[in-house]
């Protein structure tokens, strides 16, 4: 990742599931197995997006995560939701961030797949990516609340700011033999709130 972005630009990276976190590598390979068993289907190499993002301000990370600590506000975060059940969600362990982090670091970046992926070169473009961050939907991490077919995650997130920033998201595929989990509910959550004929 550079610690200079041109304005305008938006880079998308395709992080490997797990990169650098044993326990989360090994749940995510478990849960791919049992999806790809019930798919009939091969299995997958599963993977979590985060966005660079350059305006006159200068660079920008944009990324959901666990919660780490309660310095949140260092890490430039914007909205927090919860982690399974909204119950569990009382509890820091079991809730999430999204970050909109000036000058901030992607964890395991030097791991990305075939990225970063030049998105845009837009600057109204990317300074809507920000802007929008706060107001991006926080249903329960892992869960169908909005009934998508598919899971919200991190990787709702990222397809979510860029169709609602007007980026044309209809070639943005995982590497070759890879997968993102939660890429489409973020895809069908955007398009109905612009309504038909406005997204891409």
């Amino acid at each position: 990742m550079t610690s200079a972005l041109a304005p305008g630009a938006i880079d998308l990276y395709w992080i490997p599931l797990g990169a650098g976190a044993h326990v989360v590598r090994m749940s995510g390979k478990v849960y791919e197995a049992i999806t790809a068993f019930i798919g009939n289907r091969p299995r997958c190499a599963l993977y979590h997006t985060a966005l660079e993002v350059g305006v006159s301000d200068g660079r920008f990370v944009i990324e959901s995560a666990p919660i780490r600590d309660s310095e949140g506000r260092e890490r430039g975060v914007v909205a927090e939701g919860p982690v399974g059940t909204r119950w569990a969600g009382r509890f820091r362990l079991f809730r999430y961030e999204i970050r909109r982090w000036r000058g901030g670091s992607i964890p395991d970046a030097n791991e990305a797949v075939s990225s970063p992926v030049r998105v845009a070169n837009d600057l109204a473009c990317a300074q809507c990516v920000l802007d929008l961050a706060p107001s991006v939907p926080t249903p329960v991490w892992g869960r169908d609340e909005l009934h998508t077919g598919d899971m919200w995650n991190s990787n709702s997130l990222i397809s979510w700011l860029l169709v609602r920033a007007g980026v044309d998201t209809q070639d943005l595929q995982p590497p070759p033999g890879g997968r993102a989990p939660g890429w489409d509910a973020g895809l069908v959550v955007a398009r109905r709130e612009m309504g038909p004929g406005r997204s891409r």
